[in-house]
């Protein structure tokens, strides 16, 4: 622990999940700042020049703490951080990809890029811009930030967090400059974190309290739990195990303050989706969603080359959401997705402190 003060505990354990795609605004996270618990934006996909502006929209209705998380590239980090940049990906694997998607291409009217090329989503900018903005706190997904970049946030104030999905990469996150580390379990929903491979031997429990407990054992930075949390009782559980706060997306979904798309919205409840599954169809990467048609046709062939993948289908997904076909859409979320509730964000942070407290008793 580096002794930075947290904008989050066990009086204030409510996080609201960063969900790039469109799911995080500024009017999400700033309710949840605004009702005590801490909003997040979502930098990923998004222009620094966008996330400058929406930084600007979070404090323009509060002025309480939030975060802004942010994409690790391609970066290859050993241990003593010796920082590789690297351009992965098979041009070949995803040419064919493309091939394959031509017929859903023209089904919905899209158009799908020649050659989609790799790139860092801004990184450089993005890092600078969080600097600049001496934002309270930021979040990285997908690796940890290098050396550099952790001392430049510390020296503006910025409380770092970091997410993992194993205890070796907890441990990577407290030596990369982690001032708290978000566990995700494999029933959160949208990308899984991993950036690591683990042992042969390991298996990440379904239980998020269990695999929470197995992170506490191996560093003691506070943690954060992720991954199908959904009401007071839930974040109750993580706290008992061992985690400072719970961090929620799927829960705000249906927020009238998310951007998740209506007809994602819409999904949550509709009976024909029975399940989640993960798939890397979408983007290149392993990421949960509602389990639907593209999903079963498409992920036995989708290269895992990302963001290449990403930009291939984006256009695509847009175009199906225009048309109001769930079937071809990325509808992200986890398992507990059947529990989502129809309230504002601040009501929902109230609601989740009242069940927390009736838990607790």
């Amino acid at each position: 622990m580096t002794g930075r003060v947290l904008p989050f505990g066990p009086s204030s354990p409510i996080i609201q999940a960063p969900m790039a795609g469109g799911g995080s605004t500024p009017a999400l996270a700033a309710a949840v700042s605004g009702a005590g618990g801490l909003g997040f934006l979502a930098a990923g996909y998004r222009t620094a020049q966008d996330v400058r502006r929406e930084i600007a929209a979070v404090r323009e209705r509060t002025d309480r703490p939030f975060g802004v998380s942010v994409f690790v590239p391609a970066f290859e980090a050993a241990l003593d951080f010796e920082v590789v940049r690297e351009e992965p990906g098979d041009a070949a694997a995803v040419a064919r990809y493309r091939d394959e998607l031509a017929p859903e291409a023209e089904r919905y009217g899209a158009t799908l890029p020649e050659a989609p090329a790799w790139d860092d989503d801004e990184w450089d900018a993005k890092i600078d811009l969080l600097v600049d903005e001496r934002v309270p706190v930021a979040g990285f997904t997908f690796g940890c930030p290098p050396p550099e970049v952790a001392a430049r946030l510390h020296d503006a104030g910025t409380v770092i967090m970091i997410m993992v999905n194993t205890p070796w990469e907890a441990v990577a996150a407290a030596e990369a400059g982690a001032d708290a580390v978000i566990v995700q379990s494999p029933g959160a929903g949208g990308h899984q974190a991993a950036f690591l491979p683990p042992p042969p031997s390991w298996e990440a429990p379904d239980d998020l309290p269990e695999l929470v407990a197995l992170v506490r054992e191996a560093t003691r930075v506070p943690l954060v739990a992720a991954g199908g949390i959904m009401d007071g009782a839930d974040v109750a559980a993580v706290l008992a195990a061992g985690a400072v706060a719970a961090q929620l997306g799927t829960a705000f979904l249906r927020a009238p303050e998310s951007g998740a798309h209506p007809v994602h919205k819409a999904a949550l409840t509709d009976p024909r989706f029975t399940r989640t599954a993960f798939t890397r169809a979408f983007s290149g990467r392993t990421a949960r969603g509602l389990a639907n048609r593209f999903m079963a046709e498409h992920e036995a062939s989708a290269p895992a080359c990302y963001p290449q993948v990403h930009h291939l289908t984006k256009g695509l997904r847009r175009a199906a959401a225009e048309h109001g076909d769930p079937e071809a859409m990325a509808l992200w979320c986890g398992r507990g997705y059947r529990r989502c509730r129809d309230l504002p964000a601040a009501a929902l942070v109230e609601a989740l402190m009242k069940e927390l407290a009736t838990a607790r008793t």
